[in-house]
């Protein structure tokens, strides 16, 4: 039976940055709708999959505030160290590293590595305690708005009115291209691998970040399981062909092509779950907010994984947003996106611009740079003052 529904703010997408945003607005009393096409999964925890998340500070304070934290299924694992240098496959690391140290940097931890199965279990335990919240999974809906207001109306005849409506549907976002926000985008001829790999010895909370001539490499430590005591994740940034090729190898062989990347501080190594891929490319938008619109998440933005910011540059987003529209008389109003538009477009232009440079500058095989970026990491290490400055932004950590 239809239904009519009035919020503050309809939130299109449920994926984490979208339902953390939920969650957050609703616990500080914001009266909140979410829409998603999708059903939301089940809420018991999934096998283990791979996939997993690196949490920075800002993004962790984020999820606390929502009430999501405190409902992980299990604690996420610390990045309390990592390891910058540059190589070859099959090859090892060059002996020109940067080491960052989170006790000598002064905080608990460069991030969390979080399954991706835990955060999606959190979210669902935390969105029906809600009492201003209303959840709609799956749905589908047309969106209108104007000066006056934002008006949903579902297949099934529910009628949501509100003051707001956020687009987080990811990269493919059809509320933005429904306002006909422009957006740039950049192919960077490369396939993302992500999994996890079960490995002989601990990894002592530290992760590596190897640069690679066709992208970089990074282990990230997890927290074991009762199969697998030493865990870790991956992310494999690749050229498209080589990437496709290694999708279809067997698993032992798949390990092999890891090793080689990776190298044999961890021993002997073996896949875990499954093998997850995605094109990458960088996005940006020519603005954040229309009339009564804002974008959060990969419907504003997308960047190069090399340094490991995309989740947590939409939790900023989210964090900034809820900051924006909590206590505001109208939380769709002008001077409310403006504000929100201040405060992450310049955040979101930056990140873009110091992945791809970096992806520019350590994504390649030249002889006089492969020795200049080898020589500036070792020089870095040696200064402790610039190297206190990257350590406190390696994974987010001084970012709100």
């Amino acid at each position: 039976m239809s239904h009519s529904l009035d919020v503050a703010v309809c939130i299109l997408g449920a994926g984490p940055v979208g339902a953390t945003l939920a969650a957050r607005l609703a616990a500080a009393g914001v009266p909140t709708a979410i829409l998603d096409a999708a059903p939301l999964p089940p809420m018991e925890l999934p096998e283990f999959d791979g996939r997993a998340y690196a949490i920075a500070a800002g993004s962790r304070a984020l999820l606390e505030q929502a009430g999501v934290w405190e409902r992980l299924p299990a604690e996420p694992n610390p990045i309390r160290a990592i390891r910058v240098a540059d190589g070859r496959p099959g090859e090892p690391a060059s002996r020109l590293k940067l080491d960052f140290s989170a006790e000598e940097t002064g905080v608990e931890a460069f991030g969390w590595m979080l399954e991706a199965r835990a955060l999606r279990v959190a979210l669902n335990a935390r969105l029906p305690l809600l009492p201003n919240l209303a959840v709609f999974a799956p749905a589908r809906a047309t969106a209108e708005r104007d000066a006056e207001g934002v008006r949903v109306r579902l297949e099934d005849g529910t009628a949501i009115t509100a003051r707001l409506l956020v687009g987080a549907e990811g990269r493919a976002s059809p509320s933005r291209r429904a306002a006909g926000i422009p957006e740039l985008q950049h192919d960077y001829g490369q396939t993302g691998i992500v999994g996890a790999v079960a490995h002989e010895r601990p990894h002592h909370d530290r992760a590596l970040e190897l640069f690679l001539p066709n992208g970089p490499f990074a282990q990230l430590p997890m927290r074991g399981t009762p199969e697998h005591p030493h865990l870790s994740a991956f992310v494999w940034s690749e050229r498209r062909e080589i990437a496709e090729a290694a999708l279809r190898l067997p698993d032992a062989a798949f390990g092999r092509e890891i090793a080689r990347r990776m190298g044999g501080h961890l021993g002997r190594i073996a896949p875990v779950g499954r093998r997850w891929s995605y094109p990458l490319s960088a996005l940006h938008v020519a603005r954040y907010v229309d009339v009564r619109l804002a974008l959060v998440g990969d419907a504003a933005h997308g960047i190069h994984p090399i340094a490991g910011q995309g989740l947590n540059l939409g939790f900023r987003d989210a964090a900034a947003l809820a900051e924006a529209v909590i206590g505001a008389a109208d939380p769709g109003a002008p001077e409310v996106l403006r504000r929100y538009q201040r405060a992450r477009r310049p955040d979101g232009l930056l990140m873009l611009g110091a992945t791809h440079g970096l992806e520019a500058l350590f994504g390649n095989d030249i002889a006089p740079l492969r020795l200049a970026r080898r020589l500036g990491i070792a020089a870095v290490d040696r200064m402790p003052a610039l190297k206190r400055f990257f350590a406190r932004r390696a994974m987010g950590v001084a970012a709100a």
